[in-house]
């Protein structure tokens, strides 16, 4: 069964909803059966390539009030730390993702795809790397065995760019308005980052649907 995950490195629910879903995975009779593919999406496209900044002063710029973005990061970390994740969202870089999911497109070929969606999230979220400088990009995308050659390539290129914005187009086309986004063997989708019980009852659910004998 396949499950699809529409995300941005720069999400912090979307690195939570891995985190259930890994955790849902494990319970689950049929994991083993289970092959995942996590999709491009953009949280904010309209941050200028190569911009970048303090994360919590470019909230306070988006929602107006210092004392919601303080409430709101406060929380997502405190919910992060009871799914294992230690986030540091004050150490966060704004920055355009547009280049990373191609980087993350030419991961797949390398079989890398999960691992750098990883990487990815916990360098920006966790470490506060700047996920919008192409020599941060090339390194975290060879800490996953992605060769460096081929990634500036990529990089200095518009190569994945419209594979990009094809999935992008088609987590609207689902009915995405927001991410995390997962769609299970194609007949179910999960948005948000759910309890661990909400993904493992959709599993069994999407499983026993694409096991059944068709009439």
């Amino acid at each position: 069964m396949l499950i699809e995950i529409w995300s941005d490195f720069v999400c912090p629910w979307c690195y939570i909803g891995k985190r259930r879903l890994e955790a849902a995975l494990k319970q689950f009779e049929h994991a083993d059966d289970v092959d995942i593919i996590w999709r491009s999406y953009q949280l904010d496209p309209s941050v200028a390539p190569g911009a970048t900044g303090d994360m919590h002063e470019y909230l306070r710029r988006k929602f107006g009030d210092a004392e919601r973005v303080r409430a709101m990061t406060d929380h997502v970390t405190a919910v992060a730390a009871g799914d294992g994740l230690e986030y540091h969202l004050d150490r966060a870089k704004v920055a355009n993702t547009f280049d990373a999911h191609r980087l993350a497109h030419l991961a797949r070929r390398h079989g890398a795809g999960p691992a750098l969606h990883e990487r990815l999230m916990s360098a920006h979220l966790v470490e506060g790397e700047n996920l919008g400088e192409h020599d941060t990009l090339v390194r975290l995308a060879g800490d996953v065995g992605v060769p460096a050659d081929e990634s500036r390539r990529v990089l200095a290129s518009d190569e994945f760019a419209d594979d990009v914005r094809a999935e992008i187009r088609e987590a609207a086309q689902l009915g995405a308005n927001g991410v995390p986004f997962f769609v299970l063997g194609r007949t179910h989708g999960v948005a948000g980052a759910q309890p661990v019980e909400t993904f493992l009852g959709a599993l069994r659910e999407a499983y026993s649907r694409a096991a059944a004998p068709a009439n």
